[in-house]
Parts: structure tokens; sequence; C-alpha cells
């Protein structure tokens, strides 16, 4: 989709994660795609000239009442009032304010939502929104109260609040936090507008705030395994491991896509490597245990035994790496599918000469739940192996004559880096947590109506936490590994790595130094790395030196500057 700043037309079938992305990142202008502008205003015409008399049939939302309340008629006059009430009633919302970027991706999914044309909601109120979205407009919603069935109501709800400019909605607004009026007026913009028929149900009813979050932590997932997969090759580079177990005659033997493709792509990262060879291997460094320091650098003499195969973490990356991949691929199917879909209740269907009224379940979120489960647990996953991998470049049993703790010099009086992977272990163990099941959590609401829910909100909360934490580890492999190069590199300059390893290890030693001297103030080494992690531009050093890192597939937009 060219640059993350290009506009972004929304028809209801076409909005893809970087589309996303870019709206609710990186501020994308957007805009309704005009076909979907005059569907909407035929499909409103309608409405407003047949269906809101006292004596239209009953169709819930448009002149009953919700939830237990769908066979209270409301009368035509009461329609304005009743809607409004609905947003007061459903914003009952807690906890710290969503991410901006979260509420960014919830109203334009809505908006996408709406321009398919089945909700019958007001082009005024789809303008709104997306003059919200180009404006820097952005409700506080609070992040806990959604059950995942009958919409997101509690988030989207104070959403749609923010968007009318009742009195007690704030919004964020030029870095400011300000009541939502206040921050109309200062845009241009008129600081209220109502809700008319059906233009609250279908504001509050779908999934959305659960998408957001979902596609949002999904398209990070898909970022943090490219990382990953460079975390992984600095980490065989540093253990001089031993590569033919990613022969692609032996991925063809077992033929998961996943697998074969991260096997692939850690071959280009590694190509040309000379350090992951047997030569390397049997070359003493000055660190081993009661070595003549005179002696480093020189083969073992007698030559100590081939490696031959190396321990799971580094040998079977590819069988755990692989899940992850052919995971986010059906993910994202899943989410492509969510994106593009109308999700509130009723729809308004084309049907002859007029419309057709029908209630359904499309709000209902267990496709997002279950989708986020697996989500959580492929990452919870990816984030172990790399913790293993990082265990073992500290430990001197496991790491092949590097320093224990990967200290460069004073053992005792510097600790060196084992507080570093011991964190990376925490972060794991929270994530083990939180991988349990949330699609499978149920309990009904609102006096039964609701008696099967999806938790589709926290399932979606609770991986883009899981994701963050993922991406701190990796960044601690990251750190671990370019240490152990630089440790090692007076011994073994020989033996260069692959081009792509080298790559990744100078975008590294651009922004975090290597610890040579005293110990350093290790949480800021952390946070850089993982700045480098979440803005993809390690992997982008990596894809100019080596290549692509999954030809033919995903990339991350560069961060705008």
């Amino acid at each position: 989709m060219g640059t993350p700043r290009d506009l972004v037309v929304l028809d209801g079938g076409d909005l893809d994660s970087h589309g996303l992305i870019a709206i609710a990142r990186f501020n994308a202008p957007v805009q309704l795609a005009a076909t979907s502008r005059s569907l909407l205003q035929a499909t409103r015409h309608y409405i407003d000239s047949r269906l809101l008399t006292d004596s239209a049939p009953l169709m819930y939302g448009f002149n009953t009442g919700v939830g237990a309340l769908k066979s209270v008629r409301i009368d035509a006059d009461q329609v304005v009032e009743f809607q409004t009430n609905l947003i007061r009633a459903a914003s009952a919302g807690t906890g710290e304010p969503m991410p901006v970027e979260v509420v960014r991706a919830m109203m334009a999914l809505r908006v996408n939502a709406f321009a398919s044309n089945y909700s019958g909601v007001r082009l005024e109120i789809v303008d709104r929104l997306l003059a919200m979205l180009n404006h820097g407009i952005t409700p506080l919603v609070a992040t806990k109260g959604s059950v995942g069935a009958s919409g997101d109501l509690a988030p989207l709800a104070m959403m749609s609040g923010a968007m009318m400019g009742l009195p007690r909605s704030k919004v964020e607004y030029k870095g400011q936090v300000m009541p939502a009026a206040d921050a109309f007026r200062a845009a241009g913009l008129p600081s209220t507008i109502d809700v008319q028929a059906k233009d609250a149900t279908a504001l509050i009813n779908g999934t959305t705030a659960s998408l957001a979050y979902a596609a949002l932590a999904a398209y990070d997932a898909r970022c943090l395994l490219g990382e990953a997969t460079i975390s992984l090759a600095l980490s065989l580079e540093a253990l001089r491991a031993e590569l033919s177990c990613f022969d692609d005659r032996v991925m063809l033997a077992r033929l998961h896509p996943g697998q074969r493709a991260v096997a692939a792509s850690l071959r280009g990262v590694l190509h040309g490597t000379q350090r992951c060879t047997e030569p390397a291997r049997q070359v003493r460094l000055r660190s081993a245990a009661g070595l003549d320091a005179t002696l480093a650098g020189t083969p073992h003499a007698p030559p100590i035994a081939p490696r031959i195969q190396d321990a799971y973490s580094l040998r079977c990356a590819p069988q755990v790496h692989g899940p992850v991949l052919d995971a986010l691929d059906y993910i994202d199917t899943i989410l492509a599918t969510e994106m593009n879909s109308a999700t509130d209740n009723p729809l308004i269907f084309r049907e002859g000469d007029g419309y057709a009224v029908v209630s359904g379940g499309h709000f209902h979120g267990q496709y997002i739940a279950q989708a986020m489960d697996l989500l959580a647990l492929v990452v919870t996953d990816l984030a172990a192996i790399c913790d293993r991998r990082s265990a073992r470049l500290v430990d001197p049993a496991c790491s092949f004559d590097l320093p224990g703790g990967l200290i460069a010099e004073r053992a005792g009086v510097n600790t060196g880096l084992a507080g570093v992977q011991s964190m990376g272990t925490a972060l794991v163990l929270e994530n083990m947590g939180l991988c349990s099941p949330a699609s499978v959590t149920s309990l009904p609401a609102k006096g039964n109506t609701e008696d099967h829910i999806s938790n589709s909100c926290f399932a979606a909360r609770r991986s883009r936490t899981v994701v963050q934490n993922a991406q701190t580890v990796v960044a601690v492999e990251m750190l671990l590994a370019t240490q152990a190069l630089d440790l090692a590199e007076r011994d073994l300059a020989a033996f260069p790595v692959g081009a792509g390893s080298r790559a990744a290890w100078q975008a590294v030693r651009a922004h975090v130094p290597a610890s040579l001297g005293s110990d350093r103030w290790v949480c800021e080494d952390i946070e850089a790395l993982r700045e480098l992690v979440v803005g993809g531009e390690i992997s982008r050093a990596v894809e100019a030196a080596s290549g692509p890192l999954w030809p033919n597939a995903f990339k991350q937009p560069a961060v705008p500057g």
C-alpha cells in the first residue's frame, strides 16, 4: 500500500492489516469509498421514508428496546431519546484507557463495517468518525467491560459518546485530554451530533474493540517472528552451531510449510557463515576455563569430537518457529474476514424495490476469541524457545567456552548479563500464565439473554500483552547473542559470520554498545533494543544485506520520520 501515510479508502471489502496499521499507528488519512457513500445514502433514505413510523413492524433496535426489552415498542417520537439513552446505558467500562492506536483501529473498523451497507446507519455518523480519525480526535475508552457478545458494548459506547460530544465524554487531542465537545470546537467541527434510529445499535454492536486489539497483536506477532528468526541466527553464530538440520532436504521430509519457510529464512540470514562450521568449533576461546592465554584462537589439540547435532532449542527451531508462521496464516484469514464484515444487529438487505431487516448473531466474537487463544499460545512458545537459547548463552556448561554470564572481564567484580536472561524468563512465565484459553470461559449475562459469550475482548487484549512480552524476550536474546559474538570475535575473526547476521549485529551495536568494561545499566539497553525489534529496524538491515526474510510475503512498513 506504499508509505504508511498514503490515503486509505474504506469500502467494506478490501481493508487489510497494512491499511489498518497505517490508520491506527501512523495516522494515515482515510475516506469512505464513493460507491459506499451512495449506497449508504440510498439505504438510509428508504429507512427514513418507510420504516420510522408507529405503524412499522417491530424491528429490533429500530423501534424496540434491546436485550430482554426486545418486544417493547419504541414510539417514533421517542426513537432519538432511546438511541441516546442506549449509548449512556452501555458505557459501563472500567480500567485504564485503551491505547490510542487501538481506539483509532476500532473507529476505522467500525467505518469499514458500515461501508458494506448492511447496517443502515446515517452517513453523518460515518463522516463524523472519519473526521475524528483525520483530525486526530481519539476517545478515551476504558479497557475493560466487554464480554465479547452482543458486541463490545462498553468500549463502543464510550467511543460513540465521545463522537456525540456527550458532556462527560473525554478525548485525546493534540496530546491533551479534554471534553470531547471542546476538541471538536478546537478542530473546527460541530461540538455535538445526535444519534437517530439504528445509529446507536449499529455503533455499539459488533466485537470491534476485540478486533482492533486482535489485528494489531497479530500484525505485531508476524513482525516479531522475523525478528525471532534473526535472534535465532545470532545465537547459532554465537554458539558455532551445526546447520545441517536446516537443510531443505530435511525440511522436505516433513512438509509443514511454516517449518520449511523458517528454515529457508534462516539459511538466507546465515548465508556465507564460516562461524557455524567444524573448523570454527575447534578454535579455543580465551574465556575457556583453565586455558593458557597464549593458546586462545588456536585449534584444540587433539581435536575435540565433532558437534554432530545441537540441543533442541537450536536444532528444532524450525519445528517451533514454523507452527507460529502457520498459525499466523490461519489467524490472518480469520481477521481479514472479520475486518471486512458487517457485525451489528439487525442487518439491512436490499430486497426487490425495498429492504428487509433481519436479526442475526454476527456480533458474537468467538472467531476472534479462538484465534487470539491460538495467537497467545504460539507466541508464548516462541518466546519460551528464545529464552532457552538465551539461557544457554549465559551458562558456561552449555555455551562452548563463552564466559559465564557473558562477563567480559573481572568476574565477581562484574556480574554480567545473567540478570538480563532471568528477566526474559520472568516474561515467559508471565506469558505462560496468560495463555490459558479465554474463549471457553463463558458466563451468562444480562438476565441470561446473553447465555453464551465469547470473552473475545479479554482474549485479544491479553494476546497483545503476550506479544509485547515476547518482543522483549527476543530483544534479550539479541542482546546476549551479540555480546557473545563480541567476546569471541578476537579468537574467531578468521571465521566470519553470515552477511545477514553481520548486518543484525551491526544494527544492534549502532544503538546498544557491548558490555566490555564494568556492568552497564542494562534496563536502558533492553528498552533500546526492544524499540529496534518493535520498529523492525533490525529486520530491514538484514533484508538489505541478505534478501527478504519471507520472499513474496509480509513486509513491515518503515516508521515515518
